[in-house]
C-alpha cells in the first residue's frame, strides 16, 4: 500500500504514522520553507517516524506535476487542511481521481468539508466543544477539562481517518473506484461520546461529574497517596468493591451499599483517608494481582519502566526517543521496528527511486532537500489564525 502524505499538524501525520507502522509505504511532501513541518516541532520526533519527507513547491507547474506522478502510483492520499487549500494549489479530489479511479482521497479537518463552519479555524477544544463531547469531561461544579488535545485531534481525527481510509481501500480494490474520505475531528469526537448518548436516552446519565464513569461515583476514581502521588480505582463489580475495602482495611459491614449514591460524599471520604495512610509504591504492591482493579497513576517515564509494559515491549526508542510502540500486534504479520523521520539527501532520494523516479532527477530533487532535519526541533507555534495555523487547519 503506497500512500502519500501531506505535510500538516496534529491528526494528519498521526494518521500517516499508523499507517506506516502498518507496512505502508508512506512519502510526507512538505512545502519549502516548512519542510517536515510536524519535524520542526517535538512531535515529530515520533508521528513522522517510518517515512521520509521529501520538498515539493506545489506553487510551481514542475513540482506540481512531481505530485501527481506520486498521486498516479499512489492507493491512498491524505491531507489535513482547511477546506478549500489543496483545491488551489491544483490537487482537487476530481482532478486527482480522474487520473487515479482507485485513489482513496483522506481528507482530515476540524469541522468537516460543508457547513457554515467549515471554513472557521479551530483547535481540538473548539472542535469537542461543539460536538457536545467537552461537555461531558471534569468534575461537579467544575468547568469541562479538555483532555490535552488526544480526545479530538488523534481519537476523533487521526483514528478515525486511518478507519476510513482503510475501508475504502477496500472498497478500491472490490470495485476499482477510489473515493473522498470526509473525516472531521467534530464528527469523530461526536461518535466517540456514543455510549453516554445511549445512556442519556436511557435516563442514565446526569449531569458533569455526576455519573459513575466521570467522578461521580466514589468507586470509580482517583485517590491521593501519602507522598502526592495518585491511584485509578475503577472497583466498579461487586467482588472488586470488597477486594478494594479489605486491601485498604475499610470494614465492608460498616458501609452503605456501594451503589447507594446518597452515602457516596461517606464513602469517598473513607477512601480517601484510607488512600492518604500510605504511599503509592505500598498500595501498588498491596493491590497487585488482586482484583480490586486499583493501579497506580504513572507518569509516561515511569509507564515505560513497569514490568507490564516492559514485558510486551510497549515502550520503545527509535533515534533516542521514548515512544510507544505500534498498535495492533498481529499473529501472522508482526509490525516492523519503526525507523526515525526521514529527512536529507539520501532518504529523499532513495524515497523518490523506489517511487519510480528516474535517478538523475531524484538526485536533483534531493538536493533541494539537503538540510538534514532527522533531529527535531522546536520552533515558534504561529498564533492562532496566524499563516502556518491557517494552512495547516
Amino acid at each position: 500500500m503506497k500512500v502519500v502524505e501531506f505535510a500538516g499538524i496534529g491528526p494528519s501525520p498521526f494518521a500517516g504514522m499508523m499507517l506506516a507502522d502498518l507496512g505502508a509505504d508512506v512519502l510526507r511532501v512538505a512545502a519549502p520553507r516548512r519542510s517536515g513541518l510536524g519535524a520542526e516541532q517535538q512531535s515529530g520526533a515520533v508521528l513522522n517516524r517510518g517515512r521520509a519527507t521529501v520538498t515539493l513547491d506545489l506553487k510551481t507547474d514542475d513540482d506540481r506535476a512531481r505530485v501527481m506522478r506520486l498521486l498516479d502510483q499512489a492507493d491512498a492520499l491524505i491531507e489535513g487542511f482547511r477546506p478549500g487549500v489543496m483545491e488551489r494549489l491544483g490537487l482537487a479530489p476530481d482532478r486527482c481521481l480522474e487520473r487515479n479511479r482507485r485513489l482513496v482521497y483522506t481528507r482530515i479537518t476540524g469541522w468537516g468539508q460543508a457547513g457554515p463552519d467549515a471554513a472557521s479555524p479551530g483547535h481540538d477544544i473548539n472542535y469537542l466543544g461543539l460536538a457536545g463531547t467537552l461537555s461531558l469531561l471534569g468534575r461537579a461544579g467544575q468547568p469541562p477539562t479538555p483532555p490535552a488535545n488526544l480526545l479530538g485531534d488523534f481519537g476523533g481525527g487521526g483514528m478515525f481517518a486511518v478507519v476510513g481510509t482503510l475501508a475504502a481501500l477496500l472498497h478500491a480494490r472490490a470495485t476499482g473506484r477510489g473515493q473522498v474520505v470526509d473525516a472531521s475531528i467534530m464528527g469523530g469526537s461526536a461518535a466517540l461520546a456514543s455510549m453516554v448518548h445511549a445512556l442519556m436516552a436511557g435516563g442514565q446519565w446526569g449531569a458533569r461529574g455526576t455519573n459513575v464513569f466521570d467522578t461521580g461515583a466514589p468507586y470509580y476514581e482517583v485517590y491521593r497517596t501519602a507522598d502526592d502521588g495518585w491511584m485509578a480505582v475503577a472497583a466498579t463489580a461487586p467482588a472488586s468493591f470488597e477486594t478494594l475495602c479489605c486491601v485498604l482495611e475499610v470494614s465492608v459491614a460498616d458501609l452503605p451499599p456501594y451503589t447507594d449514591r446518597t452515602a457516596w460524599p461517606e464513602l469517598r471520604r473513607r477512601l480517601t483517608a484510607a488512600f492518604a495512610t500510605r504511599s503509592r509504591a505500598e498500595w501498588e504492591l498491596r493491590f497487585a494481582q488482586t482484583e480490586a482493579c486499583a493501579t497506580p497513576v504513572l507518569n509516561l517515564a515511569e509507564a515505560a519502566e513497569h514490568p507490564h509494559s516492559k514485558a510486551r515491549g510497549q515502550f520503545i526508542d527509535v533515534g533516542g526517543v521514548l515512544q510507544a510502540a505500534p498498535e495492533p500486534r498481529f499473529s501472522l504479520t508482526p509490525t516492523a521496528a519503526p525507523t526515525p523521520p526521514r529527512h536529507g539527501v539520501d532518504a529523499v532520494l532513495t524515497a523518490l527511486t523506489a517511487w519510480g523516479f528516474r535517478p538523475q532527477e531524484a538526485a536533483e530533487i534531493a538536493q533541494r532537500n539537503g538540510v538534514d532535519e532527522a533531529a527535531p526541533r522546536v520552533i515558534q507555534h504561529s498564533p492562532p489564525g496566524g499563516r502556518l495555523d491557517r494552512e495547516a487547519r
